[in-house]
């Protein structure tokens, strides 16, 4: 069958969410067999992370697709209407392709966070980009859950560019990296109040 997938961006108060159609998932799959027709799969946690993102964050959806398909999508992921969309001719063809151009968009580039299982594929600025690990339907799946912490951190501390912190977990798995770096900075202020308390 067909599987269209949903990635996202983030921009601290703005997130990006990005609707693609292609063989694997980010958040949402819509799975056709000519037997039964269309049949969604949202992916687990979806909603909860929607919901919780949607008080940091202005959420939008971006998509590849015109915007008779992205509707639909939306409509099953927001029961609320905090998802704004874009949809095809907000994107740039490029090559044979549709790409996000995240400098188009009427925001400061230093502030976009874009969040997709095929993030440098489909996005013009890398160094914006967040890619995560695709969904084939699992029913154990936690990545888009396990990277809250990573986003709520960006959503309160706010950095000026946005893009000088990702560079930073260049080359790692972002959730994990962001959840080892969270437990040495916290043995390292343990062991700061620790040596403090005492002194000869």
């Amino acid at each position: 069958g067909i599987i269209h997938k949903l990635s996202f961006i983030f921009y601290p108060l703005f997130i990006f969410l990005f609707v693609q159609f292609r063989n694997i998932n980010v958040m949402f799959s819509l799975c056709v067999k000519r037997e039964r027709g269309w049949k969604t799969f949202k992916r687990p946690g979806v909603e909860a992370f929607l919901q919780h993102m949607a008080t940091m964050y202005e959420v939008v959806v971006y998509s590849d697709q015109v915007q008779m398909y992205v509707d639909p999508v939306v409509e099953r992921l927001d029961s609320t209407g905090q998802i704004r969309k874009l949809s095809r001719p907000a994107t740039k063809y490029q090559d044979g392709k549709h790409y996000r151009d995240l400098s188009k968009l009427n925001r400061n580039p230093a502030q976009v966070l874009y969040v997709s299982a095929h993030a440098l594929e489909s996005c013009l600025q890398p160094e914006n980009c967040v890619t995560v690990k695709p969904w084939k339907l699992e029913t154990d799946d936690t990545e888009l859950l396990d990277l809250i912490p990573f986003l709520e951190y960006l959503a309160i501390a706010r950095p000026s560019d946005i893009r000088a912190v990702l560079a930073s977990y260049q080359g790692h798995d972002v959730a994990k990296e962001f959840r080892k770096r969270s437990k040495e900075l916290e043995r390292h202020k343990q062991a700061k109040q620790r040596k403090s308390i005492w002194r000869r």
